[in-house]
């Protein structure tokens, strides 16, 4: 849609074409229906990309501040969550709406409901085959995301488009999506479930400081979304459950402060009781006094550099987004068309730019739609 509206603003006739019965089923389901739009920080350092430089020309010329300048032309009123999230006062509907608008402002025609049967080159361009009737256009841009979410209708659609042209498509695979324990965790963090902890979750040398939230199935919450993004299969997470407080340094001055209490006592004033439960489960020697300082280390390991291994991640069934996609090499970076097929482009998801959790991947795809609807003429 943003493409779309672009490009009929430099006086393109525009069709757009959804196999979905409503526009921006996407937009309608994030944030918690409320859409996190954008972020007031989005940044080339918030993607993942085999090329992270690709991302910079298309965010530099589409910023944040413009997307809130359209939103703020509509009367859409918006706020700031963490981390410089924005999200509408009201619905998702509204941004919807807005960019429905857009496209109808600029004489964009919608077709909704009507799948893609077959793309194939002409000597003019393109002939797309749809459930209705075969069209025939100079350009073409994909603009169907990726696998995440499928029974929302997420296809693989784009992929095969760009296979079928000779463009190389990178691994894909689910990202921003929670991870799983294998059974032998399942069952003892089973008591853990809801529990939601501030924690520092690192793969290698990235990590994220955000909320970490046990589930019946695993782990999940921003930092795990975020960290999924990186982390491969039969690899260890590391979790520091508190990162602002060296627990070790906390329970030596327990200790020696009121030496009588037991060791839950001071780690409940610092953790959920579940978990400190949870941690102290083993533990034999009632009060502080009792412990020697290798029994003290010994539980706040677990809280400070608690190692885990996932089992795997719940897969595209719940992933917000798909990392990898169309390989950027293929691409021009300034307009996001095809090197080697002229007319054909791909924008958004689909391409191999990924962004983090927290509305860069909206800023993402109104970057992209951008550039490409820019460059048409």
């Amino acid at each position: 849609m943003m493409c779309g509206a672009v490009a009929g603003r430099k006086g393109q006739t525009v069709l757009l074409i959804d196999h979905a019965d409503k526009p921006g089923e996407k937009i309608r389901i994030s944030g918690g229906g409320r859409c996190n739009f954008t972020n007031l920080y989005s940044g080339p350092q918030n993607f993942i990309s085999e090329n992270p430089h690709f991302c910079r020309s298309a965010l530099a010329r589409y910023t944040p501040q413009d997307f809130i300048d359209l939103v703020d032309s509509y009367g859409i009123r918006w706020h700031e969550k963490t981390l410089g999230q924005l999200f509408c006062d009201g619905r998702s509907q509204e941004i919807i709406n807005m960019l429905v608008s857009e496209c109808e402002k600029s004489g964009n025609k919608i077709w909704l409901g009507t799948s893609v049967i077959n793309v194939k080159k002409s000597d003019s361009g393109f002939i797309v085959t749809t459930e209705r009737q075969s069209l025939s256009c100079q350009k073409l841009v994909v603009a169907c995301g990726g696998a995440s979410i499928p029974k929302m209708g997420a296809t693989r659609l784009g992929y095969k488009i760009a296979e079928q042209f000779g463009l190389d498509v990178t691994e894909t695979r689910p990202a921003l999506v929670p991870l799983t324990f294998t059974d032998e965790l399942k069952a003892p963090l089973k008591a853990l479930t809801g529990v939601s902890v501030t924690s520092r979750v690192s793969f290698n040398d990235i990590y994220f400081d955000e909320e970490l939230l046990f589930t019946h199935r695993g782990l999940s919450g921003p930092a795990i979304l975020q960290i999924s993004s990186y982390w491969r299969e039969g690899e260890s997470l590391n979790v520091n459950l508190t990162p602002h407080e060296n627990i070790i340094g906390a329970l030596k001055a327990a200790r020696t402060e009121t030496p009588r209490q037991h060791i839950k006592t001071p780690l409940s004033k610092i953790l959920p009781q579940r978990l400190v439960d949870y941690i102290c489960r083993d533990v034999k020697k009632q009060r502080l006094a009792d412990m020697s300082d290798k029994e003290l280390i010994n539980i706040a390991l677990q809280i400070n550099n608690w190692y885990v291994k996932p089992a795997g991640t719940e897969g595209f069934r719940t992933a917000e987004v798909t990392l990898g996609g169309v390989n950027t090499n293929e691409l021009s970076s300034k307009t996001m068309e095809s090197r080697k097929v002229p007319g054909l482009f791909f924008i958004g998801e689909v391409v191999d730019v990924t962004g983090h959790l927290g509305g860069h991947n909206f800023q993402w795809a109104w970057a992209s739609g951008h550039a490409a609807g820019l460059s048409m003429h």
